[in-house]
């Protein structure tokens, strides 16, 4: 069956990624961004690749009327939503909490946590009403292990971790299916914002090992889609094979 998909933060790494593998499936896309020209480039590539319908929505999931003003506009054929990949976020600094930048911790907290809340809060009345889709959260080790200096990114993924669980106990007698997907080192942009665009620094962090990479978690996002009405994955937590834990990795140098 063709769904609707809306991918949070679909302009790189996990989000691109999860929009070509429901594309690829036959899968009509809304995708968000703050990036117009990237947006609309995306969108013009995969329906000419894949010939499906996509629809552009440029908001910044921080800013609350944006993203509200944003889904409120879609119409008829859009509003029908049946999978949301809350999948915008990031991580800002690696600094102790005596030495944070409160602006860091603003814009994570700003990100993670409000951001999904406020798309989810969004598109999950029309998903109850009609007794059907599902909500994937793209989490990480980082909402399972606390790691040294990543204090306040960790608190918000611990929350993504926690408010996928509420979601789930809010929605279930609606039917309505939820996931976290919780990876461990994924090769994206997400050390270059980390590192505020000192790409030596983001470089380091994959050198010795694979990394997972953006088409490993696509990959298991579209799977947990595709199970059957009775089945949910609650939480998926994915490590590279080189990866034991948040801060033990084998590298060979």
């Amino acid at each position: 069956m063709n769904k609707i998909i809306l991918i949070t933060g679909a302009t790189s790494g996990i989000g691109l990624a999860c929009a070509k593998k429901f594309a690829g499936h036959g899968h009509n896309l809304i995708i968000t961004g703050r990036r117009t020209e990237r947006l609309e480039k995306i969108s013009v590539s995969l329906q000419q690749e894949f010939g499906i319908k996509v629809k552009t929505l440029c908001m910044d999931v921080r800013r609350k009327e944006a993203v509200f003003s944003a889904i409120e506009s879609l119409d008829a054929d859009w509003s029908k939503i049946d999978v949301l990949i809350n999948n915008a976020g990031l991580a800002v600094g690696l600094n102790t909490i005596q030495e944070g930048e409160t602006d860091d911790w603003e814009r994570m907290i700003d990100t993670n946590i409000k951001g999904l809340l406020y798309v989810s809060r969004a598109v999950l009345p029309g998903m109850v009403a009609r007794k059907c889709g599902h909500v994937i959260n793209i989490g990480s080790i980082a909402g399972k292990e606390v790691y040294p200096n990543g204090n306040v990114y960790c608190g918000t993924k611990f929350a993504v971790d926690a408010l996928t669980k509420a979601i789930r106990i809010d929605t279930v007698q609606a039917g309505i299916k939820v996931t976290q997907i919780a990876p461990g080192a994924v090769e994206t942009e997400f050390s270059i914002v980390r590192f505020k665009g000192d790409k030596e620094k983001a470089d380091n962090v994959y050198k010795g090992f694979e990394p997972l990479h953006p088409e490993d978690i696509a990959d298991s996002v579209f799977y947990v889609t595709t199970l059957p009405k009775h089945v949910n994955i609650n939480d998926l937590l994915i490590m590279p094979t080189a990866q034991a834990s948040a801060t033990i990795l084998h590298k060979e140098l």
